[in-house]
């Protein structure tokens, strides 16, 4: 297997696997969801409308109203509906590089209770004893709050915004969330005191609920978009396993879930972003999954946990607790807030060369202080790594190269005699003392390094909008397709190296338009990742021209002696 056919094999696997993908997104739309089944422990259903209009436990229709909480790095709303939270930015993150004519773009929005975009925390308390679903602090009851702006000052460490439910009973909910300077965990204290003559008894749950993003314009142009191409969905962890279902497939009655486990997480995934509730270590909680609103425009997609039952008695009180985390995907930070939470950073099949791929990555990083450099540095460092290899590589095709005019009069003495031409080439590659399998090791190494590096130069939040040189962010396509261009041109000077001998007429075509393809290819994919191998290219280009003439001077000093 000679280098022209490892690169084709190479191009032809990846350029597959890219174009299914951006297919996949646009044309493989989800079935219509089934009819959502009943809620879970009488956990009521979200309403359609930010702010629904149910009974409070007095029997006026109360209204909601909104309460801001700013920190160091979220800047929150939480509607008294229930205590749900239906807005957040991160602080720290702006949705465009800041730049001298933009300083202060607009920060990420992850929780947003508009239609189109909808993704809300919810949370409450179901009674057991209670028939009365109205008449309960679920997501639907009117909470109240003393007031509508809270603030985390300088110099004070945390933030408690507390809201307060009591029904006609004696039953009093305190609703507290806790936010802690520096952290994205939101802490959630739900306290029950029942002052009434009967025992309470009832579960806690959490949930959150968001709609499928929309994707406008062709597949092409959602190429090169890396929201459309990367994972969004739920996610849970098992306290041993971590999960995930698409969008599309939270729809399937089949994929639904439907389990009891302990030290486990909920989590709904975007890129680089996230929001997980995490119940207590100790508690064995229910998850589940359901479809609200379906076949609606917007539907909405559910992934619940559900506590254990509490038990008040009158002139008791019982406390619940769970945290939320609302923000970016901090790589090697999150098994700190929960176990499995750096799980949410999904490399899948690649995980094994992908966390050590990062790991250096960001070591170079912290020695460069530049991400773009520091991806050059992992070129040469793989190329070091590999460089026997690689020169194995090459000096075996620079040699299969020279023996192609003698295989070729093999073929034409012996025909259509496989047996006899097979035993002539082994006899040949014996003599010649050329392994013609040589070139297949680093074939088998490149394939997982591409992928994998794919990973973690579109999933990893440092690179994002990350600038070198021209690209003001390595994690989107180069603005100017400099790169794509200097990718083409070294595949046509590999080409030149590698003359297409002994090929058959359609490889040789598909070897001519192959640099264009993958022009193509990389015009849509993250800079960072065709920097690398624009990097890895001309590397590999001086590597084969230095190998392929050193065998030439080589075979001429055998000559003349």
């Amino acid at each position: 297997m000679n280098q022209t056919r490892n690169f084709l094999l190479i191009a032809l696997i990846a350029v597959a696997y890219f174009l299914f993908m951006a297919w996949e997104k646009d044309y493989m739309m989800p079935p219509p969801a089934p009819a959502a089944a009943a809620s879970a422990a009488g956990v009521p259903d979200a309403q359609s409308g930010a702010t629904p209009s149910v009974s409070n436990a007095t029997g006026d229709h109360a209204s909601s109203s909104l309460v801001t909480v700013t920190t160091d790095l979220l800047r929150l709303t939480i509607d008294t509906r229930g205590g749900s939270i239906v807005h957040s930015e991160l602080l720290d993150y702006p949705v465009t590089p800041r730049t001298k004519k933009d300083p202060n773009p607009a920060p990420v929005t992850l929780f947003d209770n508009s239609d189109a975009h909808y993704f809300v925390a919810q949370n409450g308390l179901v009674s057991s004893s209670d028939a009365d679903a109205a008449d309960q602090p679920n997501h639907l009851a009117v909470f109240q709050s003393v007031q509508a702006d809270y603030t985390l000052a300088a110099g004070q460490s945390e933030l408690d915004v507390p809201l307060t439910w009591q029904d006609a009973k004696g039953v009093k909910v305190t609703k507290t969330y806790r936010f802690t300077r520096g952290s994205y965990v939101v802490a959630l204290d739900q306290k029950i005191d029942n002052g009434g003559s009967t025992p309470w008894q009832g579960n806690a749950y959490t949930q959150l609920l968001r709609t499928e993003p929309s994707h406008d314009g062709n597949w092409l142009t959602n190429m090169s978009n890396p929201e459309v191409r990367s994972f969004q969905g739920a996610a849970w962890y098992t306290g041993e396993k971590f999960e995930k279902l698409s969008f599309k497939d939270l729809g399937e009655p089949k994929d639904k879930l439907d389990a009891s486990f302990k030290g486990g997480w909920a989590a709904m995934l975007r890129l680089y972003f996230f929001a997980a509730w995490i119940p207590p270590a100790d508690e064995t909680a229910s998850y589940s999954t359901d479809t609200v609103n379906p076949g609606s425009a917007h539907p909405r997609y559910l992934i619940r946990t559900m506590g254990p039952t509490i038990s008040v008695a009158p002139g008791q009180s019982a406390d619940t607790k769970a945290r939320l985390y609302v923000g970016p995907n901090q790589q090697g930070q999150l098994d700190a807030v929960a176990p499995g939470l750096d799980l949410t950073i999904d490399y899948g099949m690649f995980k094994a060369i992908a966390v050590p791929m990062h790991g250096i990555l960001s070591f170079l990083h912290s020695i460069v202080k530049n991400w773009g450099l520091a991806i050059i540095l992992l070129v040469l460092l793989i190329k070091g790594v590999t460089w026997k290899l690689t020169a194995m590589q090459f000096r075996s095709g620079a040699k299969m190269r020279k023996l192609q005019p003698r295989i070729q009069a093999l073929k034409e003495r012996y025909g259509d005699d496989k047996v006899k031409l097979q035993q002539a080439q082994m006899e040949l590659y014996k003599k010649e003392k050329v392994n013609p399998m040589a070139g297949c090791l680093p074939v088998l190494i490149t394939m997982p390094v591409f992928f994998a590096l794919l990973y973690v130069l579109e999933y990893s939040l440092e690179l994002r909008q990350a600038s070198f040189l021209w690209i003001p962010d390595l994690s989107a396509h180069d603005p100017y397709y400099i790169l794509p261009v200097i990718f083409a041109a070294v595949q046509i000077g590999t080409q030149l190296l590698n003359p297409a001998v002994g090929m058959d007429p359609a490889q040789a075509k598909m070897m001519k338009v192959m640099p264009l393809i993958f022009s193509v290819m990389f015009a849509f994919y993250p800079a960072g990742l065709c920097l690398y191998y624009a990097v890895n290219g001309l590397v590999g280009l001086g590597q084969q021209w230095w190998i392929t003439h050193h065998v030439e001077r080589e075979d001429a000093a055998a000559k003349s002696a």
